[in-house]
Formats: structure tokens, C-alpha cells, sequence
């Protein structure tokens, strides 16, 4: 056993590193225990598994709503303008008398033209008796030729004259129904723009104008790629050039909530603009729809494809990268660049990027700073981004 002595002066030296090196281990354990303490927890994030789901393309265009049928009302006759026989703004319907023209000096017409028929009547049935019994006296040869062939031509000129008052009486009958103007086709009547007491030309004067309610038209343009594609779906036979359907959304709308079908394409396209002209029906039975307002319209696409979906919420753009954020197995937030595609349905179509079983951050993106930080995921709906608890309660 080997003893070392050691002088008072050393004993104290060596006591007080000791004691220096006590304190330092003490200390970094209490740094180590106040890191760990201080340390936040993974931050809640809600997360939707992807949608695969069968999406039908749509091509956007804008348009404007048109009447089937509009009119601009005039009168047949000139007159003096007696009553508007119709509530301004009102529908009317077909054959409904709107304006009154004053109808006596037609109605003296038509009354001469009766007298002037009668007299003719009158003449023609002398003629007719004169030219038998110029029959009987030319065959007893007590009358010349000439008379009989000047009793036969009054005769046909009296007929003539019969048929020339007829066509007058027709006529004056006409000028007289015309001065009753009516509805010629059924729709919305807009203001009077000739009153009462006002001279009304014939063809000239517009007394107003009607345009029908349901169905209505929409007018728009679609560029040459899509009606190419329409024109190749035409000769496969999956579809003809005029019933491909729409969906129109007015200004005040989400989304397009109105359905319709093309009946009409135009026979060339418009090379300044390179679009084709196209008009769709769409039934109007509430009145939702006047001529003039601006429409959304979606014209059909391709057939069906299968799609990956997911909320435009959790779409995160990086200059011009597009991205999501992925949970993954050990529940840590992943980067995945994507391709996004158009909206179908309030859902975002992912052209690449994302395969089905994926989970995708919804809710909470802006808490995930980095890839590979830990979350706490909480499964929400894709739709909607509502807890799935509360989803399956509805």
C-alpha cells in the first residue's frame, strides 16, 4: 500500500475543484431539465385522407342570357293611339290585346267596302241576266255578233268587279282587326313607348316590346381547342355537336347551379378571336333568368376519369411551386409538390403529385414551420373540414 502525503495547502486545492466540478454537473443537468421542460408540444393539425373519385371535366366560358323569342311591337295601321289595354312590366300571353288604335275610321271603311261589294253584286247579277238573254237572241239570230260579244265581256267585268270588291272588304276587314294590337308571342311586355292620344304609324312607330320567359337562351364563346374535342367525341358517337350540357351560375351565385343543353353550334369560328359561337336552353320556370344578364357558364368535357381531390385550403404555394403537407406513420409532416388541377364539386383536382391513402393537412397548415416536424393529427373530413365525429352525426 503506497501512501501520498499531501500538504494542508494541496488537501484545500483539491477539495475546491471537486466541489467546481460538482457544481458544473449539477448545473447542466438542471439547463438539460429545463430544455425538456420548455420544449412545446407537436402542434394540433386537422388531416383528411385524399379523395379518389370519378370527375367529369368542364370548360369555362362566360355568356349572356337571351330571350327564345323577342320582339319589337308595331303597329299595321296609323291612328291615333285610344287605350294600352296592359299593365306595363306584366307577362302577357299569346294573343292578348295590348294597344288600341281608334278604329272608326276603319271601321267607315270596311263599310264602304261592303256598299261597294253590294253594288258590285248588283251589277254583276244584271250582267249575268243580260248575257242569257243575249244567249236565247243569238240563237234565234235576232241580235248581232257584236252585241253578244259585248254582253258577254259585261258580264266578266262585272264578275271582276265582284271579286275586286271582295278583296276591298277583305282588306278594310284587316285594317279594322289591326287597329285591336296583340300579343304576338307570350312573354314580359316592357313599357309603352306610345301613350294614349299619341299617333301611331304603320310600321314605323314602336308601340313596345315582348320578350318570352321560359324557356331562355345563353349565348358564349368556346375556343377552338374545346370544340375540336367536341367535333371528335361527335364522330366517335358518344355525343352529337348540339346536346352537350352546361351548367350556367349567374353574378350572385356559387358555384353553377343551373343545367341546360346545347342546341346550337355556329357554322364557323371567328378567326380574330378564335372562338366559336354556341347557344344553350335552359329552362326558366321561376323567372330567375332575364335577357341581358351576364352568365358563368361550364360546357361538358371529356368523359368521366377517375381524380385525386383534396380542400384548396391545404394547397400551399412556394413561388411557383405548388405543395402539401403529408403526415406520415411517425406522424411527421412531409413536403409533396403537386400538380393541381381545376375545381370539381369545391375540391381540387391533383393531376400528380398524390396517391390514393395519402393524408393531407386541411386544417392547421400554417402551424407545420418545416418538413419532418412532428404533429398531432386529428382526422377531419375532406369536404367541409369538420371532425369525422361530426360528419358521421349528421
Amino acid at each position: 500500500m503506497i501512501r501520498t502525503h499531501l500538504t494542508p495547502r494541496a488537501w484545500r486545492a483539491l477539495a475546491a475543484t471537486g466541489l467546481a466540478v460538482a457544481v458544473a454537473l449539477v448545473v447542466a443537468g438542471c439547463d438539460t431539465q429545463a430544455q425538456d421542460q420548455n420544449q412545446p408540444p407537436p402542434p394540433d393539425v386537422g388531416v383528411a385522407a385524399v379523395l379518389s373519385e370519378q370527375v367529369q371535366d368542364w370548360n369555362d366560358a362566360t355568356g349572356r342570357i337571351a330571350a327564345v323569342e323577342s320582339v319589337e311591337l308595331r303597329p299595321r295601321v296609323s291612328g291615333y293611339v285610344q287605350r294600352v289595354a296592359y299593365a306595363e312590366g306584366d307577362e302577357v300571353k299569346q294573343g292578348d290585346l295590348l294597344f288600341v288604335i281608334d278604329p272608326r275610321p276603319y271601321r267607315a271603311a270596311l263599310q264602304r267596302a261592303e256598299a261597294e261589294l253590294a253594288r258590285a253584286r248588283a251589277d254583276a247579277q244584271l250582267a249575268t241576266t243580260r248575257h242569257a238573254r243575249a244567249q236565247q237572241l243569238i240563237d234565234a239570230s235576232a241580235i248581232s255578233r257584236d252585241d253578244f260579244e259585248a254582253r258577254s265581256a259585261g258580264r266578266a267585268e262585272a264578275e271582276a268587279a265582284v271579286r275586286g270588291a271582295q278583296a276591298a272588304v277583305e282588306t278594310a276587314r284587316l285594317d279594322l282587326a289591326f287597329t285591336e294590337v296583340r300579343a304576338p308571342v307570350a312573354g314580359r311586355a316592357g313599357r309603352a313607348m306610345l301613350t294614349t292620344g299619341n299617333l301611331a304609324q304603320a310600321d314605323a312607330s314602336m308601340l313596345t316590346t315582348l320578350v318570352s320567359q321560359d324557356p331562355v337562351h345563353v349565348y358564349f364563346e368556346t375556343d377552338e381547342r374545346t370544340y375540336l374535342r367536341h367535333q371528335a367525341m361527335s364522330r366517335e358517337g358518344t355525343r352529337t355537336n348540339v346536346d352537350n350540357a352546361v351548367r350556367v351560375g349567374l353574378a350572385d351565385e356559387t358555384g353553377y347551379p343551373h343545367a341546360g343543353t346545347v342546341d346550337f353550334l355556329d357554322n364557323q369560328i371567328d378567326p380574330a378571336t378564335g372562338t366559336v359561337r354556341a347557344r344553350a336552353v335552359l329552362p326558366n320556370p321561376d323567372r330567375r333568368f332575364t335577357p341581358g344578364m351576364f352568365a358563368r357558364v361550364q360546357l361538358e368535357g371529356a368523359a368521366a376519369r377517375p381524380a385525386i381531390l383534396i380542400d384548396d385550403k391545404a394547397v400551399i404555394t412556394d413561388q411557383d411551386r405548388k405543395f402539401v403537407y403529408v403526415v406520415g406513420e411517425d406522424n411527421t409532416a412531409q413536403r409533396r409538390d403537386i400538380v393541381p388541377g381545376r375545381i370539381v364539386e369545391g375540391l381540387r383536382v391533383v393531376e400528380s403529385g398524390l396517391a390514393a391513402g395519402d393524408r393531407v393537412i386541411v386544417n392547421g397548415v400554417q402551424k407545420v414551420f418545416m418538413p419532418g416536424m412532428p404533429v398531432a393529427p386529428k382526422a377531419v373530413a375532406m369536404r367541409g373540414g369538420a371532425p369525422i365525429e361530426a360528419v358521421a352525426k349528421r
